[in-house]
């Protein structure tokens, strides 16, 4: 099972918007793969290494539906990850709006019993 999925990354510098395409390993919360659109990480650098940089965040979409969480960026490795409290809010979510199920339903679903 493929437990990578895609996701947008925004990060967000004092007067600009950086995006990149990135997987996020709903396992672990790591995100990789990251492909910026219309950024020279050769001349410019990585956004989060930039004295103007403010937050990253991630959206997953599906079916023109869009999750949107918080990305943490450890300046010193240079990785994109989401906390793993982020990470079950974000499948919560996602359960919720790509495949109507609540979060009774999957919790219950998680500890392998039944919500009737």
């Amino acid at each position: 099972m493929d437990l990578h999925v895609p996701i947008t990354l925004t990060d967000e510098l004092a007067d600009e918007v950086v995006t990149a395409s990135a997987r996020l390993n709903l396992a672990s919360g790591e995100i990789g793969r990251i492909e910026y659109h219309e950024w020279d990480v050769g001349t410019q650098g990585l956004p989060w290494e930039r004295d103007d940089y403010e937050f990253t965040s991630g959206t997953l979409s599906n079916a023109g539906k869009d999750v949107e969480f918080s990305v943490t960026v450890n300046r010193t490795s240079g990785c994109y990850s989401v906390s793993a409290d982020e990470l079950l809010e974000i499948k919560v979510k996602a359960a919720q709006l790509f495949a109507g199920i609540s979060g009774t339903e999957l919790a219950a679903g998680a500890r392998g019993g039944r919500t009737h």
